[in-house]
Protein backbone atom coordinates (compact mmCIF):
# COMPACT_ATOMS: atom_id res chain seq x y z
CA UNK A 1 0.00 0.00 0.00
CA UNK A 2 2.68 2.43 1.54
CA UNK A 3 4.81 1.53 -1.96
CA UNK A 4 1.79 2.67 -4.01
CA UNK A 5 1.01 5.76 -2.33
CA UNK A 6 4.48 6.68 -2.86
CA UNK A 7 4.34 5.96 -6.37
CA UNK A 8 1.43 8.15 -6.73
CA UNK A 9 2.57 11.19 -5.49
CA UNK A 10 5.72 10.89 -7.61
CA UNK A 11 3.54 10.50 -10.65
CA UNK A 12 1.07 13.40 -9.41
CA UNK A 13 4.05 15.91 -8.64
CA UNK A 14 6.06 14.08 -12.42
CA UNK A 15 2.79 14.84 -14.19
CA UNK A 16 2.09 18.42 -12.94
CA UNK A 17 5.34 19.09 -13.70
CA UNK A 18 5.73 17.99 -17.39
CA UNK A 19 2.38 19.45 -18.06
CA UNK A 20 2.43 22.99 -16.76
CA UNK A 21 6.19 23.00 -17.88
CA UNK A 22 4.90 21.71 -21.66
CA UNK A 23 2.24 24.44 -21.28
CA UNK A 24 4.64 27.44 -20.01
CA UNK A 25 7.78 26.78 -21.16
CA UNK A 26 7.27 27.62 -25.02
CA UNK A 27 5.97 30.98 -23.98
CA UNK A 28 6.82 32.23 -20.65
CA UNK A 29 10.81 30.95 -20.47
CA UNK A 30 12.38 33.88 -22.60
CA UNK A 31 10.73 36.40 -19.71
CA UNK A 32 11.66 33.89 -16.76
CA UNK A 33 15.18 33.91 -18.30
CA UNK A 34 15.05 37.62 -18.79
CA UNK A 35 14.35 38.65 -14.66
CA UNK A 36 10.63 39.34 -15.01
CA UNK A 37 9.91 37.46 -11.49
CA UNK A 38 12.23 38.82 -9.65
CA UNK A 39 9.86 42.27 -9.15
CA UNK A 40 6.39 41.32 -10.85
CA UNK A 41 4.40 44.59 -10.87
CA UNK A 42 1.31 44.70 -9.36
CA UNK A 43 2.73 42.06 -6.58
CA UNK A 44 1.72 38.76 -6.96
CA UNK A 45 -1.67 39.75 -6.41
CA UNK A 46 -1.72 41.17 -9.80
CA UNK A 47 0.73 39.34 -11.35
CA UNK A 48 1.14 39.40 -14.82
CA UNK A 49 0.63 35.91 -16.92
CA UNK A 50 4.30 35.59 -16.72
CA UNK A 51 4.63 35.27 -12.92
CA UNK A 52 1.19 33.15 -12.82
CA UNK A 53 2.63 30.76 -15.47
CA UNK A 54 6.16 30.40 -13.33
CA UNK A 55 3.73 29.22 -9.79
CA UNK A 56 1.63 27.18 -12.34
CA UNK A 57 4.59 25.15 -13.53
CA UNK A 58 8.31 25.40 -11.97
CA UNK A 59 7.58 27.18 -8.42
CA UNK A 60 4.49 24.84 -8.16
CA UNK A 61 3.86 22.01 -5.64
CA UNK A 62 4.89 19.74 -8.43
CA UNK A 63 8.46 19.64 -7.60
CA UNK A 64 7.58 19.00 -3.41
CA UNK A 65 5.37 16.43 -3.99
CA UNK A 66 7.93 14.43 -6.33
CA UNK A 67 10.46 14.64 -3.30
CA UNK A 68 7.25 13.65 -0.87
CA UNK A 69 6.54 10.79 -2.87
CA UNK A 70 10.01 9.54 -3.33
CA UNK A 71 10.72 9.77 0.26
CA UNK A 72 8.04 7.75 0.65
CA UNK A 73 8.99 5.05 -1.82
CA UNK A 74 12.65 5.32 -0.14
CA UNK A 75 11.00 4.62 3.42
CA UNK A 76 9.43 1.39 1.65
CA UNK A 77 12.44 0.33 0.65
CA UNK A 78 13.63 0.26 3.57
CA UNK A 79 10.68 -1.47 5.78
CA UNK A 80 10.47 2.31 7.66
CA UNK A 81 6.82 2.99 8.02
CA UNK A 82 5.92 7.05 6.63
CA UNK A 83 4.05 8.62 9.78
CA UNK A 84 0.39 9.31 9.10
CA UNK A 85 1.56 13.34 9.40
CA UNK A 86 2.87 12.90 5.64
CA UNK A 87 -1.13 11.62 4.61
CA UNK A 88 -2.81 13.58 6.97
CA UNK A 89 -0.86 16.76 5.61
CA UNK A 90 -1.76 15.89 1.80
CA UNK A 91 -5.22 14.99 2.50
CA UNK A 92 -5.67 18.52 4.27
CA UNK A 93 -3.67 20.53 1.38
CA UNK A 94 -5.73 18.43 -1.42
CA UNK A 95 -9.09 18.97 0.23
CA UNK A 96 -8.62 23.12 0.63
CA UNK A 97 -7.16 22.45 -2.96
CA UNK A 98 -10.39 20.76 -4.15
CA UNK A 99 -12.38 23.60 -2.84
CA UNK A 100 -10.63 26.34 -4.12
CA UNK A 101 -9.52 25.17 -7.66
CA UNK A 102 -11.20 22.26 -10.22
CA UNK A 103 -10.83 20.36 -12.10
CA UNK A 104 -7.49 19.10 -11.10
CA UNK A 105 -6.57 15.51 -9.44
CA UNK A 106 -7.57 15.87 -6.12
CA UNK A 107 -9.34 12.39 -6.30
CA UNK A 108 -5.74 10.82 -6.68
CA UNK A 109 -4.26 12.71 -4.06
CA UNK A 110 -6.87 11.20 -1.71
CA UNK A 111 -6.36 7.75 -2.94
CA UNK A 112 -2.50 8.12 -1.86
CA UNK A 113 -3.53 9.62 1.34
CA UNK A 114 -6.40 6.20 1.72
CA UNK A 115 -3.40 3.97 1.16
CA UNK A 116 -0.64 5.79 3.09
CA UNK A 117 -3.06 5.86 6.06
CA UNK A 118 -3.85 2.61 5.51
CA UNK A 119 -0.13 1.28 5.48
CA UNK A 120 0.54 3.27 8.54
CA UNK A 121 -2.25 1.82 10.30
CA UNK A 122 -1.24 -1.97 8.99
CA UNK A 123 2.22 -0.99 10.20
CA UNK A 124 2.65 -2.65 6.63
CA UNK A 125 6.58 -3.38 5.79
CA UNK A 126 8.18 -5.17 2.90
CA UNK A 127 9.05 -9.11 3.71
CA UNK A 128 13.04 -8.44 3.59
CA UNK A 129 13.87 -6.48 6.21
CA UNK A 130 17.87 -6.09 7.44
CA UNK A 131 17.77 -7.56 11.01
CA UNK A 132 18.11 -5.07 13.82
CA UNK A 133 21.33 -4.12 15.83
CA UNK A 134 20.02 -6.82 18.42
CA UNK A 135 19.13 -9.51 16.24
CA UNK A 136 22.37 -9.21 14.70
CA UNK A 137 24.49 -9.08 17.84
CA UNK A 138 26.03 -6.19 17.16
Amino acid sequence: MIKWAGRIIVFLGLAHMLISLSMTLPTYADSWLGGDLWMPEGGLIGAEPTVAAFWFSIGSFGMPLIVVGATVLWMDRRGIVPPVFIAWTLGGWSLVSAALMEPAPWPLVWIAVGLLLAGARKGERPKEIAPTLQESGA
